[in-house]
């Protein structure tokens, strides 16, 4: 991975925000713009970030492999997180998994052959009460999703690419 002048930019953005001596303290906000420029984060962009920060890259890996939210190889365009957790299990949030990996045609943690659908679970989405409950690539929590719900998410996400 190469940092480029508009990535070095937002990362010293970040890193800025801490004193001098503290740059790790920026690695969750820096691993997710690496993320967001590339898709994931592999091992080289890992240690490249290290450097950057002045961490150890296992410090970073740590980090990486820690959070679900961190990519570690190339996935869908839509990553499906389903809760799974038991709060979630005891509404219905693993009959919702295995519809959609049937829907899907594809397992747990695969990717659709299109490219398109990755679908994973997720421990606890802080929403047990709205269960089954999902994220759509980190950033939208959607509720109550009963089979009719979650075709209606798969029909508009495949329309909207």
């Amino acid at each position: 991975m190469n940092i480029t002048e508009a990535m070095r930019a937002r990362l010293d953005r970040e890193v800025n925000k801490y004193p001098s001596d503290q740059r790790q303290s920026a690695v969750m906000a820096c691993l997710a713009i690496v993320q967001q420029e590339q898709g994931h984060i592999d091992t080289e962009s890992e240690k490249v970030l290290a450097d950057y920060l002045g961490m150890p890259p296992i410090a970073v890996h740590e980090v990486t492999t820690f959070y679900n939210m961190y990519n570690q190889r190339k996935l869908g365009k839509f990553k499906l997180n389903v809760c799974t957790n038991l709060p979630c299990q005891l509404r219905d949030g693993q009959k919702a998994l295995q519809y959609l990996e049937h829907k899907l045609g594809i397992a747990m943690n695969e990717t659709t052959p299109d490219g398109l659908f990755t679908l994973q679970q997720s421990e606890c989405l802080g929403a047990c009460g709205d269960s089954p409950v999902m994220l759509v690539n980190d950033r939208t929590m959607c509720s109550f999703m009963s089979n009719e719900k979650l075709d209606q998410l798969i029909d508009g996400l495949k329309g909207a690419q």
